[in-house]
């Protein structure tokens, strides 16, 4: 394993990235299958980084979807063999006009964000009556579980170190309030179950550990030597087939109502 942050380029992200979203895919396609979101044609994904989401919700041109994001190079990235319409902008404050889309669609995004319900209440806004705003994965810290034992205080660490880079560790209880007080009238909340019957390969758990890495060299006092043992004894734990990594992590469907 590289020992630097500087192996995380923006391919690598990218994979990063399509492994979060394969962890979501049949919610997604469960949910888009539902009566309501099954005929959307035009999608907003909001916050769409490298692009990862991007053919998936057009679905061989069958939607229209136009992705956004404030970081002009994901943006760059995103737009090498993609058919969607990309632009930079801030999810606060969407450059679009009301009603511009069926569906409104975020993916890891919210906890990020300065305000997630203004997101949301954009998100909400430039829905059609009829329209949904998804949130299809923010992960909740506060319940996370990690096995063996000596993983555990890699978690916390990890946990830690998101929260001082701005993370709300814990958006993903507040996901059911945040689209109430956005103003969805309809909206169903669930949480990704967990399961485990496949062993990571070797470069997953190199991809987990780089980003471990990365998320904590930036802690105050951080320990390169403790660090090493701890990912030494978490990479054994993963190769054995020991590993248990759940991180809750909870998705919210807000309906937009029809128009009178």
């Amino acid at each position: 394993m590289t020992n630097s942050s500087s192996s995380l380029t923006f391919p690598n992200w990218h994979r990063r990235y399509v492994q979060q979203a394969q962890w979501t895919r049949p919610l997604r396609r469960h949910l888009l299958s539902q009566p309501g979101l099954v005929h959307a044609r035009s999608v907003l994904d909001v916050g769409c980084g490298t692009g990862a989401l991007l053919e998936e919700l057009g679905e061989g041109g069958q939607r229209q979807v136009t992705g956004i994001d404030i970081d002009f190079t994901s943006l760059s990235f995103a737009r090498q063999g993609s058919r969607s319409r990309l632009a930079c902008a801030d999810g606060h404050s969407l450059p679009f006009p009301p009603a511009s889309f069926d569906l409104a669609v975020c993916h890891f995004v919210l906890l990020w964000v300065d305000d997630p319900l203004l997101v949301l209440k954009e998100m909400r806004r430039v829905i059609r009556p009829g329209g949904a705003a998804l949130a299809l994965a923010e992960p909740d810290y506060g319940g996370r579980i990690d096995y063996p034992p000596a993983s555990q205080e890699l978690g916390r660490m990890q946990a830690e170190a998101l929260e001082r880079q701005g993370a709300d560790i814990l958006i993903g209880r507040k996901l059911r309030s945040l689209f109430r007080r956005a103003g969805f009238e309809s909206v169903q909340v669930g949480v990704l179950g967990g399961e485990w019957g496949q062993d990571f390969q070797a470069d997953e758990i190199e991809g987990e550990q780089a980003v471990l890495r990365k998320d904590l060299q930036g802690l105050p006092g951080f320990d390169p030597a403790r660090f090493d043992e701890l990912l030494a004894q978490d990479r054994l734990a993963w190769q054995r087939g020991e590993r248990l990594l759940f991180v809750p992590t909870f998705y919210a469907v807000g309906m937009e109502a029809e128009s009178n």
